[in-house]
């Protein structure tokens, strides 16, 4: 017997881990581990994980054992129960997550047995893209030349009548926080997540399938327009995928094979497509060389940057988080993010501008928000995304392009649409007046609040604090 781990590939097709455990032994027990380092973060994520669990719960027909513990004492006590000689596993990349790993294939090889890494969450697995000198890239361009150079195998395929073996202590679940047939993660499941006008958000239900038919409508309803309008958050045609990346729930080189397929596979929108989880696999590169980066600034050339702190800057803080910024723009992605723990990615670099650069904050304490809120916080995408915006990470967009909130609402919200499904105290302002209120003898009648800085002498103040940063720095 076998044993299957499951962590971020909560699926059974093209799941290189599962077919090695599958050519391994005649039976395999489907495992997954809820480890309290992780739950302690709770929230979204968490109630998003459950119903991922529910949804391969069923896929597996009930044999997922799920138990609630510290990884390397569940799954050593697990192997010996059932005389598992190797438990399998995808490789892991995040800092947190390799040092786990360690921990378990320590405790593992006590009793003679073996964690066995096949495949990754990635296309192309963290730190195999290296330049002509054998070195890591910290630029994308020249990443993304080099992982379509290296190309990625094509999608396994899901086993036939896989044998699962049986919860060897089925009591020892029962007094799991995660139950994954409850009604709760039933209708997570299903799609009980909503949008913003009350309809079954899309990407809201979990499970593989539901990543496949939400990939395969995105493939016929939205890619051939994704290259003009996935900066548009007022149409809300991007693919939704990212929460089912998150969770492995479907495999990106199946996502990419099948569009390699497509009639369009040649066409701007999927360049443009592909270009994006080329950014997802970058991210997760760079992670995996310098896992530091997770919580500190990449590149140290702006170490010198004033930042601000203190109960002002905390209460100016909060305003941002609850979406009471007075920058319409800013608060209806600050108020999606709370509503729907998610949020159009055009948005999330604009509001994180305004934290970073309005407020002065720096990108740490938006980034952990981040995390605590959207479905699906990944640490590599969102921390190195978040420092693209400081102009302290990665391809950094320089320090002094500062995202202009109203600029940006007006050309990528052209109709206001985006900012009144989310702000209701502005839904009497027509067409583009709902990004500035201000402007309107009637924009404050229904009690948004009036902005809480001025963006231009906010920009003025960045400017001076980058040119004092880089003359530190010399």
């Amino acid at each position: 017997m076998s044993i299957l781990w499951f962590r971020r590939d909560l699926r059974l097709a093209d799941h290189p881990a599962l077919l090695a455990a599958v050519e391994s032994s005649d039976e395999v027990l489907p495992v997954f581990v809820r480890d309290p380092a992780l739950l302690a973060r709770g929230g979204v994520r968490v109630e998003r994980l459950d119903a991922s669990l529910a949804a391969l719960s069923a896929d597996t027909g009930g044999a997922l054992v799920i138990r609630t513990g510290e990884p390397a004492e569940v799954i050593a006590e697990l192997a010996e129960s059932v005389d598992a000689a190797q438990v399998h596993v995808s490789r892991e990349s995040t800092p947190y997550g390799r040092r786990r790993d360690d921990w378990v294939r320590e405790r593992l090889a006590r009793g003679g047995r073996e964690l066995v890494e096949t495949g990754s969450p990635y296309a192309v697995g963290p730190g195999r893209v290296l330049n002509k000198s054998g070195e890591p890239y910290r630029v994308f361009t020249p990443f993304a030349r080099a992982w379509h150079d290296h190309g990625w195998p094509e999608p396994g395929g899901r086993p036939d009548d896989i044998a699962w073996a049986a919860d060897p202590d089925p009591d020892a679940g029962a007094s799991n926080n995660a139950d994954p047939g409850s009604p709760d993660a039933d209708r997570a499941v299903h799609g009980a997540a909503k949008g913003g006008d009350g309809s079954a958000g899309r990407g809201g239900e979990a499970g593989e399938q539901a990543a496949l038919a939400r990939w395969r409508a995105f493939l016929r309803d939205d890619l051939s327009s994704y290259g003009d309008q996935r900066d548009r958050p007022d149409l809300d045609t991007t693919s939704r995928l990212s929460v089912h990346l998150k969770y492995g729930e479907i495999h990106p080189r199946t996502i990419l094979a099948e569009l390699a397929d497509h009639p369009a596979a040649e066409s701007e929108s999927a360049r443009r497509f592909v270009t994006e989880l080329a950014w997802r696999e970058f991210y997760a590169d760079v992670l995996w060389h310098w896992p530091r980066s997770a919580w500190r600034d990449l590149r140290d050339a702006l170490a010198g940057m004033d930042y601000d702190e203190g109960p002002e800057t905390a209460t100016l803080v909060e305003a941002w988080q609850q979406g009471l910024t007075g920058y319409p723009f800013v608060d209806a992605g600050m108020r999606q993010l709370r509503a729907e723990g998610w949020m159009h990615n055009r948005v999330r670099m604009v509001t994180a501008s305004f934290l970073v650069k309005d407020l002065h904050v720096w990108w740490p304490s938006g980034a952990r928000y981040f995390l605590e809120q959207l479905r699906d916080g990944d640490l590599a995408s969102n921390n190195h995304g978040w420092q693209w915006v400081a102009g302290t990470g990665t391809d950094a967009s320089p320090y002094f392009r500062v995202f202009n909130p109203v600029t940006q609402g007006v050309k990528f919200d052209p109709d206001g649409d985006y900012v009144r499904r989310w702000i209701p105290e502005l839904a009497h302002l027509a067409g583009a007046a709902a990004h500035e209120p201000w402007r309107s003898a009637d924009g404050y009648d229904y009690g948004y609040p009036e902005r809480i800085v001025d963006h231009a002498e906010e920009r003025r103040e960045t400017l001076r604090r980058y040119e004092r940063a880089r003359g530190d720095g010399a």
